[in-house]
């Protein structure tokens, strides 16, 4: 029989496990994604057994290709699983469920690259060969409805995604019961798809059922299970609820800290997620000494100039300067947290010390400068709201914000650089964290500059950020952010 498992958003390899068929049912019910062995003797319904010089091809060319996607070449393994797929036709026959199986390995190495247009045709041709041999109602054809869903969530063609799903659902719920992980898989897909649509009651309650499943089978602590987990708490944050994340965020941090301990990148991260969470309720201490204990972690794992140490960095920061806006004395005012703001200040340069690097070494690598230049936006951002808290806490009045200026000028001069203008341009998260940090910057020196420091040099740099608010936002809704004339 052959079986299409995808965990969560990982390579679905298609198998022909027909040699053990208990073996994969019983690794289907703890939940695991096989990367089953592919015979290239395949029985048939009459106890014949087929092998010639075709299905043995088939067989070299599908282990090549897994063996190179593996390995991260994917150009040298799409190439393997298209001459597969050609000797599983020439040498099974078009309608063989070995083809089914190819058109999947293809397919899914296809949606990988976003080659959507290419990939689509071949997972439809998978689905039509398994209900045409085994019927409409087979697990087989229930897998491969869950890979076409996936297929179709990953473009957000969520009415096609969703109904690919929900016709899955109702053939691994049949056969392989409710309460199977593999169904739950389905279920937790089919949740985030109507969490897309708007209907977050419906997508809370599915994805609380598969994490249920997961954990009635023994696999609380399972990657998958935690992932799903890690969802449903950014649901929860996104409804305004973080006490309920909270719980939730700790019960994750608890099961890595048993499955991984701490020297794991899994925990660090899910130790900062409930960091920022309890930073949200006001529950400094903690959350100071999570971030720190991720950057520990982080730094002996990684390095000391990893882009994921700037991003802690920043958390830690941040909290700092927050810290020190909430130690009023007697008198109404705020300490002079001078501690807390050399702490900041410290912190800032380093994380915007190493974006910077980082931009510069990944040009081509888009999705590392995207990350990057995000981190790298907010830590400029959080260089205004530093200059703010010193100025309220401890600068006499009239003291120019030279730190704001100094970051506004690095804001405008990454502007300048094409793959970051392009970025800009082109995404909106990278966008509005632009303008956010253009706000902050700009307000500040506007409002803080008097006669003196009114010169032709600062008047040309408020100009020059007119121009880019100009570009950067539509025409007919354009605003420009600083209230004073320089």
């Amino acid at each position: 029989m052959f079986v299409f498992l995808m965990d969560e958003n990982r390579f679905a390899y298609a198998q022909d496990d027909s040699s053990n068929e208990l073996q994969s049912e019983n690794a289907q019910g703890r939940g695991q994604n096989q990367e089953g062995y592919v015979s290239d003797l395949q029985r048939v319904e009459d106890g014949t057994v087929v092998s010639n010089e075709h299905t043995i091809k088939w067989r070299l060319f599908t282990d090549t290709g897994r063996d190179l996607f593996s390995k991260g070449k994917l150009d040298e393994a799409e190439m393997a699983f298209e001459l597969a797929l050609k000797e599983a036709k020439l040498g099974f026959g078009q309608q063989d469920p070995h083809v089914a199986s190819s058109c999947n390995n293809l397919a899914e190495l296809k949606r990988i690259r976003k080659k959507f247009e290419e990939a689509e045709p071949l997972y439809l041709e998978a689905v039509s060969i398994l209900e045409e041999s085994f019927g409409p109602d087979d697990v087989r054809v229930g897998a491969a409805l869950h890979n076409l869903g996936q297929f179709y969530l990953a473009q957000h063609k969520l009415d096609k995604a969703r109904k690919c799903y929900e016709r899955a659902l109702k053939i691994k719920g049949r056969i392989l019961g409710y309460n199977n992980p593999d169904y739950a898989s389905t279920v937790h897909h089919l949740g985030r798809v109507l969490y897309l649509q708007g209907k977050e009651k419906d997508a809370e309650a599915l994805i609380r059922e598969s994490i249920s499943i997961l954990e009635e089978n023994g696999l609380g602590e399972s990657l998958a299970c935690i992932r799903r987990m890690t969802t449903l708490s950014q649901i929860m944050l996104k409804s305004n609820r973080p006490a309920d994340a909270e719980m939730l965020q700790r019960k994750i941090l608890h099961a890595l800290q048993l499955s991984k301990g701490w020297d794991s990148l899994e925990t660090a991260r899910a130790a900062e997620d409930l960091a920022l969470t309890l930073q949200s309720l006001g529950n400094l201490k903690e959350s100071q000494e999570l971030l720190e204990k991720c950057l520990e972690v982080r730094k002996g794992i990684l390095s000391e100039d990893h882009i994921q140490v700037a991003s802690t960095m920043l958390h830690l920061a941040r909290l700092a300067i927050y810290d020190s806006k909430h130690m009023p004395l007697a008198n109404g005012k705020y300490s002079d947290n001078t501690d807390s703001l050399i702490r900041a200040k410290e912190l800032l340069d380093n994380s915007i010390r190493i974006t910077k690097a980082t931009l510069r070494r990944e040009k081509k690598k888009t999705d590392d400068i995207h990350g990057a230049l995000l981190i790298y936006l907010q830590a400029l951002d959080a260089v205004g709201l530093l200059e703010s808290k010193r100025h309220e806490l401890l600068s006499p009045e009239g003291r120019y914000p030279h730190e704001a200026e100094h970051a506004l000028r690095e804001c405008i001069s990454i502007y300048n650089e094409p793959q970051i203008r392009s970025i800009l341009l082109n995404a909106p998260d990278a966008k509005a964290q632009y303008l956010s940090c253009l706000n902050r910057l700009s307000i500040m020196i506007g409002e803080s500059a008097d006669e003196k420091t009114r010169t032709k040099e600062l008047k040309d740099l408020i100009e020059t950020v007119k121009h880019i608010q100009d570009e950067l936002l539509p025409k007919k809704n354009t605003k420009r952010f600083f209230s004073r004339r320089i």
